[in-house]
């Protein structure tokens, strides 16, 4: 079918404001570069400002779109993860993962009983390990099973690959990326009537880090707005079972061990600072007031508790409403966890491409309510 000139206009229009937005990234990873004092930061920043910068100059022209954000993909995650790679260059977390699989290889646990050094603490939960296990760099199953879960979740995350908050994690360290991505995966499951799967995700997502957790509660509140309670429960069941099933033995067997790695560590209550300490509200209250930390906890229990109470007052009916609330509380708890890091906004911005991808398919009407969907 030919195409009319106001065919031709919508689907160029967003042409500019793309171009404009890779130049403004290319400047913005450019300054990074020359700001951090992380080598693995710095190759990051010079190879992505290149790859940005190029697909700015292709969306001048006439090029496709894909070609254009496959370039920008290539210098911002492609480039920079492959020379990080064959050089042996990465975040720290690369090392604890490792750490953590030779540990679960050698004794069993994928923690040390009694951590004192920064470096023998593992804030994550026992799943992440078996990335540890795997062959080659850790990045690349990291990457791997983020770009696999946000696949199959929406349709549109395409162009989320190159935005530079999920691009430099990718190539330097990429841990909360997998679990992002299948807290994505789960939701979408959730709203297309699939309870179990989406139980199996976020269960999935749950063995990894805590900061999964909070998925669960969202995703049942839409599963039982959606299909009733029964399939609720059947979610609820698959999600807690198959994190329980991965967390508590580990839990049990050296319940000391395991707090100090993956409850006190991460919450600023050990000897030891974690490095993860972005001056975010959360973070400024336990350094520079007495009796910070307590008050940074207290805040984001009453957090959770509020996000928690929305979900029973006002529960969502579609994914796009349940990402958004996800999000909302994730970017919370960024804010005022006493030990935390800007990269952890990559969890709500991750959640918003499935919340625009399902923008137009949820059944939700102004005014109608949801028709359930058989579950499956």
């Amino acid at each position: 079918m030919r195409k009319t000139f106001g065919d031709r206009v919508a689907t160029d229009a967003g042409w500019p404001v793309e171009r404009y937005a890779w130049a403004g990234c290319a400047v913005a990873a450019a300054g990074f570069a020359q700001v951090s004092d992380l080598v693995t930061h710095r190759v990051w920043g010079w190879s992505a400002a290149a790859g940005y910068a190029l697909a700015a100059f292709l969306a001048s022209g006439a090029v496709p779109r894909p070609a254009a954000r496959a370039v920008a993909v290539a210098g911002a995650v492609v480039a920079p993860l492959v020379g990080l790679v064959v050089t042996g260059l990465g975040q720290s977390e690369v090392a604890v993962i490792e750490r953590s699989g030779r540990l679960l290889a050698a004794t069993g646990s994928p923690y040390v009983t009694a951590p004192s050094a920064v470096g023998d603490f593992n804030p994550y939960l026992p799943g992440m390990a078996l990335f540890g296990l795997l062959p080659g760099d850790p990045r690349w199953w990291l990457g791997g099973v983020f770009v696999a879960s946000l696949g199959a979740g929406s349709r549109r995350s395409g162009l989320l690959l190159a935005c530079p908050l999920v691009a430099l994690p990718l190539a330097v360290g990429g841990v909360d990326l997998p679990v992002a991505g299948l807290m994505c995966l789960g939701l979408a499951l959730a709203g297309r009537g699939r309870p179990g799967g989406a139980g199996l995700a976020l269960g999935a997502a749950a063995a990894l880090k805590w900061t999964a957790w909070p998925a669960l509660p969202v995703a049942l509140a839409l599963v039982a707005v959606r299909q009733g309670g029964r399939p609720a429960l059947r979610c609820a069941g698959v999600g807690l079972g198959t994190g329980a099933a991965v967390v508590l033995p580990f839990a049990l067997t050296d319940p000391a061990g395991f707090f100090r790695n993956v409850v006190a560590f991460p919450f600023g209550l050990t000897a030891a600072d974690s490095p993860a300490g972005s001056p975010l509200p959360g973070h400024l209250l336990a350094a520079h007031v007495p009796g910070g930390t307590v008050i940074a906890l207290a805040l984001l229990t009453a957090g959770a508790l509020l996000t928690g109470a929305s979900l029973a007052v006002r529960p969502p009916q579609t994914v796009r409403a349940a990402a958004g609330r996800l999000a909302l509380g994730l970017g919370l708890a960024t804010a005022l966890m006493p030990a935390t890091r800007f990269g952890y906004l990559v969890y709500p911005l991750v959640l918003a491409a499935p919340a625009h991808g399902a923008a137009r398919r949820d059944p939700e009407v102004a005014g109608r309510p949801v028709e359930r969907t058989p579950a499956r």
